[in-house]
């Protein structure tokens, strides 16, 4: 078949979309013919209505998306059915879950990036869980969606390196560069015929469910490695933090930098609250807190906090 002018709905949310939707925009070989991704949510301390990262996009570039408060509602299906001719649905990090009605609509398929390499962290949180897991590589791969949670055949995987440092978020944009390299050529192979869809194998799946805000409640009995990858995985949201009681006061503090240390202590334990650092032990190794978020406060390094919070060197800090 002639694959030229290929009828592409694309929905997407999650910053890894955006490379993405980019790349189809500029095709000249797809029709992008409508763009739906999440309404906007409150975020930050004032609760101020955000667009997702694809609406932002969308934004910036006086596209007016749609923001359908539920994609499988008679309302937007009907909107679907309208578009004359749709080939394909194309899904990446949406926040909803595709029912049969709309899997079935277009002519060819519902195809779905995923940021692993599956059958490996279906689910959810698939670029977390690989930081988390302090796995060496990940990737993306393009997959036929179907009513299982990402059980679907796969078309295509590339694999990517997971670089040192890599926070949750750069991570997600770089898997949607790698993707977006190849998604003219794979949704125009997938039309064609020449692509066609291998079934995974289930007994090798893993699951990455949502991630909630008590999954950044720090346990000081943990690897002092295990909370770094933590503070990386769960960057920006939902962050790392710690309660701690002193001179008669409760405080939340997040941590927004640290470095692992080789020295040795209780779990908890300060072992050092100077000028020059501010370090606590784990249940294996240590962390130097380089920069930290006092509930209601502003950012402020490790060591400016000690100046302000006298007294902390020998104390157990609570979960």
């Amino acid at each position: 078949m002639n694959c030229d002018n290929l009828k592409v709905y694309f929905l997407g949310s999650g910053r890894i979309a955006v490379p993405l939707l980019s790349s189809l925009l500029d095709s000249r070989k797809i029709s992008l013919v409508g763009i739906g991704t999440q309404v906007d949510r409150p975020a930050g301390r004032k609760r101020h209505l955000t667009p997702t990262p694809v609406g932002d996009w969308c934004a910036g570039r006086g596209i007016v998306p749609d923001k359908p408060a539920s994609v499988n509602s008679p309302e937007f299906l009907g909107k679907l059915r309208g578009i004359g001719g749709l080939d394909m649905i194309f899904v990446s990090s949406f926040g909803q879950i595709l029912r049969q009605d709309i899997l079935s609509m277009p002519r060819i398929a519902c195809v779905n990036l995923h940021a692993s390499l599956l059958p490996a962290y279906r689910g959810a949180s698939p670029v977390q869980a690989a930081i988390l897991n302090g796995d060496a590589k990940t990737g993306v791969c393009f997959m036929q969606m179907e009513k299982g949670l990402d059980t679907g055949p796969v078309f295509s995987c590339s694999e990517y390196r997971i670089q040192q440092g890599q926070k949750a978020d750069e991570l997600e944009y770089a898997l949607g560069v790698l993707a977006a390299k190849d998604v003219e050529s794979v949704l125009l192979d997938i039309a064609s015929g020449g692509l066609k869809p291998v079934p995974q194998d289930d007994s090798k799946a893993s699951y990455a469910g949502k991630i909630k805000k008590e999954h950044g409640m720090l346990d000081w009995k943990r690897p002092a490695r295990a909370i770094e990858r933590m503070l990386r995985a769960y960057h920006p949201w939902p962050g790392v933090f710690f309660n701690m009681a002193h001179g008669g006061k409760m405080f939340r503090i997040a941590i927004t930098e640290l470095a692992c240390l080789d020295m040795p202590g209780l779990p908890g334990q300060v072992l050092r609250a100077d000028k020059r650092d501010l370090v606590v032990a784990c249940g294996e190794g240590a962390l130097s807190l380089k920069k930290i978020v006092p509930e209601g406060k502003r950012e402020m390094a490790g060591t400016e906090f000690v100046q302000g919070c006298q007294g902390l060197e020998g104390i157990i800090l609570q979960n």
